[in-house]
């Protein structure tokens, strides 16, 4: 993010919602600061959708207003997680997303600062919380289009698919579950770095795009490795997430016997929502090719969790 003296820059994903902003809200044209949203208006609806299409790394406010900024980012996430706020669901969830991605992308920029782990660990275990007691939670993320291709959206899904999923196969740990739903955020941390366009079908992806691609979990595991605070299944996670129980996915081709179990469920809801984020199935497509093609490459066990979660909420 540039630095600017004046300026203090806040990630995007953190203005979600209908709550009325406390201060005015700038982006960076040609090196100058151009007010976009003025205090007391919102960041719900067309303005959001116009964002994300930009495609923005930040904004910006003024210096003055960081406090504001983070009552504002306390209260719009304390009212998101309180069901008698009276805001709909959709638009809670909305919010909860926006913060997800930031904290997903706050551990993406510093990845081995243990601050922003430490963060990123304690949001999932308030998301893991949310997607288990509240009801259509996971459909109502699912429904949010991930319109620009972003890897921190697309880690969010896949971040409550996995608990969704873990919770059906009987999986009762809650702390293993936050772990794995923290994993599933930033499995993408090294395109991130690498600038990959994830959309469209890897199989079509010219040769040195593909090669960079499949090389992209065991990149990330190398970035992470002076990292000593992170949890082991988390690691796993980033490194195993594209491989398959047969040895036909990357990058090391293990079998199942090598493959950590709670790796399968991220790795089946990774596969599912980038049929649907990035190659633009819909739904129910998606869920077939699972499926039938799927089938070999995921336990069959995650792949009747995955149509069982998406049954229940209504989402196929």
């Amino acid at each position: 993010m540039i630095k600017d003296p004046d300026y203090t820059a806040i990630r995007i994903g953190t203005l979600r919602g209908d709550n009325k902003i406390p201060f005015d809200v700038f982006v960076r044209v040609a090196g100058k600061m151009i007010l976009y949203c003025r205090r007391g208006d919102s960041f719900e609806g067309e303005r959001l959708a116009r964002l994300k299409a930009k495609k923005l790394k930040a904004m910006y406010i003024d210096k003055g207003d960081e406090i504001p900024y983070r009552q504002y980012l306390e209260e719009n996430i304390d009212r998101a997680y309180n069901a008698a706020a009276g805001k709909s669901l959709l638009v809670r969830c909305e919010v909860i997303q926006g913060f997800q991605q930031a904290a997903a992308e706050e551990f993406m920029e510093n990845p081995v600062e243990k601050f922003a782990y430490d963060h990123a660990k304690s949001s999932v275990q308030r998301f893991s919380d949310f997607i288990d007691k509240e009801k259509g939670a996971l459909a109502a993320f699912l429904s949010i289009p991930n319109s620009d291709k972003s890897i921190t959206h697309h880690g969010v899904n896949v971040a409550a698919l996995s608990i969704a999923m873990a919770q059906a196969e009987g999986v009762k740990d809650p702390k293993i579950i936050s772990l794995m739903a923290l994993g599933a955020l930033v499995h993408d941390t090294e395109h991130y770095y690498t600038g990959f366009d994830v959309g469209g079908n890897p199989s079509a992806y010219p040769k040195a795009a593909l090669e960079v691609y499949k090389k992209h979990p065991l990149d990330g595991a190398h970035r992470l490795q002076g990292s000593k605070f992170l949890d082991q299944l988390v690691l796993k996670i980033i490194t195993q997430h594209e491989e398959h129980l047969d040895g036909s996915g990357f990058p090391l081709g293990l079998l199942e016997k090598d493959i950590e179990p709670m790796v399968m469920i991220v790795a089946t809801a990774n596969a599912y929502d980038r049929l649907v984020g990035f190659e633009g199935q819909d739904p129910k497509t998606a869920l077939k090719s699972m499926l039938i093609d799927k089938l070999g490459a995921y336990p069959l066990k995650q792949l009747q969790a995955l149509q069982e979660v998406l049954k229940n909420n209504q989402v196929v």
